[in-house]
C-alpha cells in the first residue's frame, strides 16, 4: 500500500520575488540587458586585444619527468646543443637520379639549407626568424645522412631540421610549406619536407559544419529562429572568450597548440547544450502564461542551477587531468576548463540579457527568418568543408531573402505555431512507459550491446602512430616512405643513446657499448660514437636505428630490452651512465607514464562525481548508477575506437590504417565525455527529481521527466555528435580519432543510456532511487538543482514489482494539464 504524498505546488507567479542567487542574477541581467550585453562585448574586445598585444606562446613539452629519455635529452642539451634538441624536428628529404653528390644538386640543396637556417624572405609567409637550424648531409655533423647502400644508394639523402622550442605546430607547418615552395627545380631532383612537425597543418574549420547542423536541428526541433539563434550566440561568445583566455594562459604555463581545437570542440558542444536547456525552460514558462521576466527568473532558478552544476562537473572532470603530472596535459586541461567555465558563465549572464532583448519575439518566427537561417546554414557548411563558393552563395542568398521580404508579403508572415501535445501524448512519454513495463528485459539487452561494443578494449595498445599514417600523396608520407626504402623502416624513428662517465670514470668503454648495441637483435645499425670534446670528452652520443617502424610493438619491446638487459650488461664493469632517448623512446616513456597513472585519474574523477551527485540528488543509488552507466557507454565507445583505429576495421572509410591508439587520447576522451554525459544525467534527473517532489510517484516522475527533456536532450546530443563527428573529416589521424570517439560516446549515452537504461533501472528500483540513510542525509550539505522547492522527500520504500503495473495504468488514465515544450 502506498503512503499518501502531498504534492507540492507547481505554481510560479512571482510569489517568491527574490529566489536564489541565480534567479537574482538572471533578473538583473534581464533588467539591465543592454548593459550586460555591452559588458560582454567589452570583455571579448579586451581579451582579444590582450591576445593581439601579448600573443600566444603555445608549447608542447613532451618530456616525461624522471624518465630515461628526459635524462638523455638533458645530456644532449648540455653537451650537444649544436644539434638543436630544444624543440620539434623534421627533415628535408631529397632524391636525385643523377646522385645527391652531383655538383648542381649539391649547390642547389646547400642554398635551400642556408635559406632555412637563416630565415625565409618576407613574402614566404613564415616568421622572419623561425628558429630553424639545419644539419646538412654535406658537413661533418651530418655523417650517415646519405644512403650509401641499398636500392637508393647515393641517390637519397636528408637534412635534419631542428626547430626552437617556441615554434608551434602552425609555424612549423608554414616552414614545411616554405621548404616545398623554395625547393630547387632540377630535372631528376625530388625534394620533400618530412616529419610530423613540418607536415601540413591548418587550424580546423570543421566546427562550422556542426554550427550549420545546429541551425537546422534547432529550427526543426523548436520552430523558432530566435530560440535557435540565442544558444548559438551564447556558445560562440563563450567559446571566443575561452579561446582568447587560453591563448593568454599559454604565456604563463605550458599549453600545447592543439588545446585550441579541444577547447572549441567541447566549448561549442556544452555551450549550445547549456543555453538550450535554459531557453527551453524559458519557453515553458512563457507557455504557462508567465511574463518574459518571470519566465527568465524561473528558467534561471531551475535549468540555470542544472547548468551551473553540470558545468562545474565538466570543469572538475577536466581538472582531474592535473593529477597525471605532465605539463602539456595540464595546460590542455586548464585551457579546456577555462573555456567550459566561461561558456557556462555566458549561459547564466549573457543569455538572460538576450532573452530580455528578444522578449516575446522568441515565440514569433517569420518565413523570412526561416529562409535566411537556412541559407546561413549553407554558408557555414561551405566554410566547414572548405568550399568558398558555397559559403559566399549561402551568404548572398540570405541577404537576398532579407531584402526580398520587403516586397514579398508572404515572407513577412508568421510561421504557424505547432500544436503542443500534452505530456502523456508525446512519443518520449510513451517510449518511457514501454521501457518501464519490461525493465529487466531492456536493462539486459542494452547492457549486452554495450558490453559487446566494449569488448575490443581488452586488446588496446597505447602508443603513437607515425608518419606512415599520413594520406597517400602527401609530402610527409612521401618523405617517410623514401627514408624507409633508403635507410630501413626503423630509420623514421631512431633512438639516441647518450653516455657519460660515472663518478671517477671515463668513456674508454664506449666502444664495448657500441659493439653490444650493434649485436642486439632488432637493431639495424648504430652510428659511431660522437664525443663532445675530442681532447677531454665528457659525453658521447650514438644514433641507433631499429629494424622496425616507430609504431611497431617490436620497437617498443626493443626499448625495454636495451634498457633492462643489453645496456646494464655492457656497462656493468665501466660504470658508464647511459640513456636511451629520442622521439621514439620518449613516446614509449610517455605511454608507460600515462598507463601507470590513468587509474588514479579515473578513480578520482569517478569518486568526486559520485559525491557531487549524491549531494545534489540526495541519493546513494542514483549517483552509483550514473557512474556505472557512464563508464559502460565510455567503454563501448572506446571499444569501437580500438576496432577502427587500431585493428583497422573500416579504416578505408576514414582514410586511415591500423596503428596504436595515441596514448593521451583515452584520458582526454574520458575527461570530456564523462563530464558531458553527466550534463545529460543532471538535466534528466533534476527534472525527474522535480516531478518526484511534486507527486511522490517514482514511476510517474520518470516518465514525466523523460518526456519533458527528451526533445531537448535529443537535439543537444545530435548537435554535439555532429560538432565532434565533423572532425573525422580532418586529415590528422589524432583529430579523426578524437572526434570519432567523442561523437560515438555522446551518441551511445544519449540513446542506450539516457533513453533505455535510465528509465529501466529507475523503474526497477522505484522509490529506492531516492533513498539515503538518515545519518548520511544529516551529514552532507543541501544543494538543489531542481529549483528552490527541491527539498529532500522521504521515499516510499515499496518493491518496484508491486507498484509498476498499477502505476502505468493509473498514470495513463490520469488527466494531464502540463504540456511539453
Amino acid at each position: 500500500m502506498r503512503v499518501p504524498h502531498t504534492p507540492r505546488s507547481t505554481t510560479h507567479t512571482g510569489a517568491h520575488p527574490t529566489g536564489g542567487l541565480l534567479a537574482r542574477l538572471g533578473r538583473w541581467c534581464f533588467d539591465h540587458r543592454f548593459a550586460a550585453v555591452g559588458l560582454w562585448l567589452a570583455a571579448l574586445v579586451g581579451v582579444f586585444a590582450a591576445v593581439g598585444a601579448v600573443g600566444p606562446a603555445y608549447e608542447d613539452a613532451f618530456d616525461v619527468p624522471n624518465s630515461d629519455s628526459a635524462e638523455g635529452f638533458a645530456v644532449l642539451e648540455e653537451h650537444f646543443a649544436h644539434l638543436g634538441t630544444g624543440g620539434q624536428s623534421g627533415t628535408i628529404v631529397f632524391r636525385a637520379d643523377q646522385g645527391v653528390d652531383d655538383p648542381d644538386v649539391t649547390v642547389a640543396m646547400e642554398e635551400l639549407f642556408t635559406l632555412v637556417d637563416g630565415g625565409f624572405p618576407d613574402d614566404a609567409g613564415v616568421p622572419a626568424h623561425p628558429g630553424a637550424t639545419i644539419v646538412s648531409p654535406y658537413n661533418v655533423d651530418g655523417r650517415g645522412q646519405i644512403a650509401r647502400d641499398g636500392p637508393l644508394a647515393d641517390q637519397l639523402a636528408f637534412a635534419q631540421v631542428n626547430l626552437a622550442g617556441h615554434v608551434d605546430r602552425t609555424e612549423a607547418s608554414l616552414i614545411g610549406a616554405a621548404i616545398a615552395e623554395h625547393a630547387p627545380v632540377i630535372e631528376g631532383l625530388q625534394v620533400l619536407p618530412g616529419g610530423m612537425a613540418l607536415g601540413e597543418f591548418e587550424a580546423p574549420k570543421t566546427e562550422f559544419i556542426g554550427l550549420a547542423f545546429a541551425v537546422v536541428v534547432l529550427i526543426l526541433a523548436f520552430g523558432s529562429v530566435l530560440a535557435m539563434g540565442l544558444p548559438l550566440a551564447v556558445a560562440v561568445a563563450g567559446v571566443g572568450a575561452g579561446v582568447g583566455l587560453t591563448a593568454l594562459l599559454s604565456t604563463l604555463l605550458t599549453v600545447p597548440d592543439y588545446s585550441t581545437i579541444v577547447a572549441i570542440m567541447i566549448g561549442l558542444g556544452v555551450g549550445i547544450d547549456y543555453a538550450l536547456f535554459i531557453v527551453v525552460r524559458y519557453r515553458e514558462g512563457h507557455h504557462d502564461g508567465l511574463s518574459p521576466r518571470e519566465a527568465t527568473t524561473r528558467a534561471m532558478d531551475t535549468a540555470g542551477r542544472s547548468v551551473v552544476f553540470a558545468g562545474l562537473t565538466v570543469v572538475l572532470s577536466l581538472l582531474g587531468i592535473l593529477l597525471i603530472g605532465l605539463a602539456s596535459l595540464s595546460g590542455l586541461a586548464l585551457g579546456a576548463s577555462v573555456t567550459v567555465l566561461v561558456t557556462m558563465i555566458s549561459s547564466i549572464t549573457l543569455l538572460p540579457a538576450l532573452l530580455g532583448v528578444a522578449g516575446p519575439r522568441v515565440e514569433l518566427t517569420r518565413w523570412r527568418g526561416v529562409v535566411m537561417a537556412g541559407f546561413s546554414a549553407l554558408a557555414l557548411l561551405g566554410v566547414g568543408i572548405g568550399v568558398p563558393a558555397l559559403s559566399a552563395g549561402g551568404a548572398v542568398l540570405a541577404l537576398v531573402a532579407l531584402f526580398t521580404s520587403f516586397v514579398v508579403p508572404a515572407l513577412r508572415r508568421a510561421v504557424p505555431r505547432r500544436t503542443v501535445k500534452p505530456v502523456s501524448e508525446t512519443l518520449a512519454y510513451r517510449w518511457s512507459r514501454t521501457i518501464q513495463r519490461n525493465p529487466r528485459r531492456w536493462v539486459v539487452a542494452a547492457t549486452l550491446v554495450l558490453l559487446v561494443l566494449a569488448a575490443p578494449i581488452l586488446g588496446t595498445r597505447l602508443g603513437f602512430s607515425d608518419e606512415g599514417n599520413y594520406p597517400d600523396g602527401s609530402a610527409t608520407r612521401g618523405a617517410y616512405d623514401l627514408l624507409g626504402d633508403g635507410f630501413g623502416a626503423g630509420f623514421n624513428g631512431p633512438f639516441v643513446v647518450t653516455a657519460q662517465p660515472g663518478a671517477g670514470g671515463s668513456l674508454d668503454a664506449i666502444d664495448e657499448l657500441h659493439a653490444a648495441l650493434t649485436a642486439t637483435p632488432g637493431v639495424a645499425a648504430v652510428t659511431e660514437p660522437v664525443l663532445d670534446d675530442a681532447d677531454a670528452p665528457r659525453a658521447a652520443v650514438m644514433t641507433l636505428i631499429p629494424s622496425t617502424a616507430p609504431q611497431e610493438q617490436a620497437t617498443t619491446d626493443l626499448v625495454g630490452d636495451l634498457r633492462d638487459r643489453v645496456i646494464p650488461a655492457a656497462v656493468a664493469a665501466s660504470g658508464l651512465d647511459v640513456n636511451v632517448t629520442g622521439t621514439a623512446a620518449a613516446n614509449v616513456d610517455y605511454t608507460e607514464y600515462l598507463s601507470g597513472r590513468i587509474l588514479l585519474f579515473f578513480g578520482a574523477v569517478l569518486g568526486l562525481s559520485f559525491l557531487l551527485l549524491m549531494v545534489v540528488f540526495r541519493s546513494v543509488l542514483v549517483p552509483l548508477k550514473a557512474v556505472v552507466m557512464n563508464m559502460l557507454s565510455l567503454a563501448a565507445a572506446f571499444g569501437v575506437v580500438v576496432a577502427v583505429f587500431q585493428w583497422g576495421w573500416g579504416a578505408d572509410v576514414f582514410g586511415i590504417s591500423g596503428a596504436p591508439i595515441e596514448a593521451p587520447l583515452p584520458l582526454i576522451l574520458f575527461a570530456i565525455v564523462f563530464g558531458v554525459s553527466m550534463d545529460y544525467e543532471v538535466f534528466l534527473l533534476s527534472r525527474v527529481r522535480e516531478e518526484y517532489n511534486k507527486t511522490g510517484d517514482a514511476a510517474r516522475s520518470v516518465a514525466d521527466g523523460l518526456a519533458s527533456t527528451a526533445r531537448v536532450i535529443t537535439a543537444a546530443a545530435a548537435i554535439m555528435v555532429v560538432v565532434f563527428g565533423s572532425f573525422v573529416l580532418e586529415a590528422d589521424r589524432g583529430a579523426k580519432l578524437f572526434g570519432f570517439g567523442l561523437a560515438l560516446a555522446v551518441l551511445l549515452d544519449a540513446t542506450l543510456v539516457r533513453m533505455v537504461l535510465v528509465p529501466a533501472t529507475m523503474e526497477l528500483l522505484g522509490a529506492r532511487n531516492w533513498w539515503m540513510p538518515k545519518w548520511l542525509d544529516r551529514l552532507i550539505p543541501r544543494v538543489a538543482v531542481d529549483g528552490p522547492r527541491g527539498e529532500h522527500v522521504e521515499p516510499v520504500l515499496q518493491p518496484a514489482f508491486e507498484q509498476a503495473e498499477p502505476t502505468v495504468a493509473s498514470v495513463s488514465a490520469a488527466p494531464r494539464e502540463r504540456v511539453s515544450v
